[in-house]
C-alpha cells in the first residue's frame, strides 16, 4: 500500500516544516499555498525545481472587487507540482505598483506560453521574459479582457481567422444581466423564481 506524503496535507506539520525549510509563509487557502516576496521568487522557484518539481500552470487574479482587502489588485498563482510523491504548491506572487515580477522562464522554460497569456489577459509584465508579446487577442485590443474593469459589451472583435466576437451577447448570461443567448444561464444566476428547463433532445434525435 502507497503512503501519502504528509507534506500534500495543507494541515499538517510536516508541510509547515516543509515551507519553513524554503523560507515562505503559508497563504489561508484551500489548497497548499505559499505567499512568496516578488523579489524572492527565483530563489523559492530554483530550490523548488532542485527538488523535481515541474511548472504546470500560472494564472493572474484581479482582486479589484473582492470582498476582503489584499496586499495588492493583482497577484499571479504559479502551480508547481512533484511527479514522483504528487506533491502539489501554490505559489502565491502579488504585483507590486510597478506591474512587474520576475519571469520564470529561467527557471522552467514552461513558464514562456503560460507568463504570455497572463500578460495577455491581466497585464502583468514578467521581468526577464524573452518574448513578452500577447498570445491569445489581437495585437490592437486595447486593454486586458481578464480585468474587471475591462468594458464588456462595448467593443466588438474581430479576430484574425475572421472570427467576429460581440461581448454584449456572448458574455450577457455569465453576467446574469440578460438572458444571453439562450436564455437559460443568465436567469439562474439573476435568481428569478420560474427557471427555464435546459434544452432537451427530441426523442430519436433532432428533428
Amino acid at each position: 500500500m502507497t503512503t501519502l506524503d504528509p507534506r500534500r496535507d495543507p494541515l499538517s506539520p510536516q508541510f509547515s516544516d516543509w515551507l519553513t525549510s524554503l523560507d515562505v509563509k503559508a497563504d489561508d487557502s484551500a489548497e497548499p499555498t505559499a505567499l512568496v516576496p516578488a523579489d524572492d521568487l527565483i530563489r523559492v522557484a530554483r530550490l523548488l525545481k532542485s527538488d523535481g518539481f515541474m511548472l504546470l500552470d500560472s494564472i493572474g487574479l484581479d482582486y479589484s472587487q473582492y470582498v476582503e482587502e489584499r496586499p495588492a489588485r493583482y497577484c499571479v498563482l504559479h502551480n508547481v507540482f512533484h511527479p514522483t510523491d504528487y506533491r502539489r504548491l501554490f505559489l502565491r506572487v502579488y504585483v507590486p505598483e510597478s506591474g512587474e515580477i520576475p519571469s520564470l522562464y529561467q527557471v522552467w522554460k514552461a513558464a514562456n506560453y503560460l507568463e504570455r497569456e497572463v500578460y495577455d489577459l491581466m497585464g502583468v509584465v514578467f521581468a526577464g521574459h524573452p518574448d513578452m508579446r500577447k498570445v491569445l487577442t489581437p495585437d490592437d485590443l486595447e486593454g486586458h479582457p481578464l480585468r474587471k474593469d475591462f468594458p464588456i459589451g462595448e467593443t466588438p472583435t474581430l479576430f484574425r481567422d475572421g472570427r467576429f466576437l460581440d461581448p454584449a451577447a456572448f458574455r450577457a448570461g455569465l453576467s446574469g444581466q440578460s438572458a444571453g443567448l439562450t436564455g437559460w444561464r443568465g436567469a439562474l444566476r439573476r435568481g428569478e423564481q420560474s427557471q427555464p428547463l435546459p434544452p432537451v433532445m427530441p426523442e430519436g434525435g433532432p428533428k
